[in-house]
């Protein structure tokens, strides 16, 4: 299971939501959550969509 961390930076602007093909992501109180962490492929269009560069997937 990949882990996958947001950091402070991330500005809630949900690219991560819109762009994962496996619904990773869903925003919390404007903050971007992994919350189904689980489905995630590993195939980095949350990292490299992200403008501020707040998620990390490992």
């Amino acid at each position: 299971m990949p882990t996958i961390t947001v950091s402070d930076a991330c500005d809630g602007d949900g690219v991560c939501v819109d762009i994962c093909p496996m619904n990773v992501f869903d925003l919390v109180n404007n903050k971007s959550v992994p919350e189904r962490a689980d489905d995630c492929i590993m195939c980095m269009a949350c990292v490299n969509a992200c403008p501020t560069q707040a998620i990390t997937v490992e």
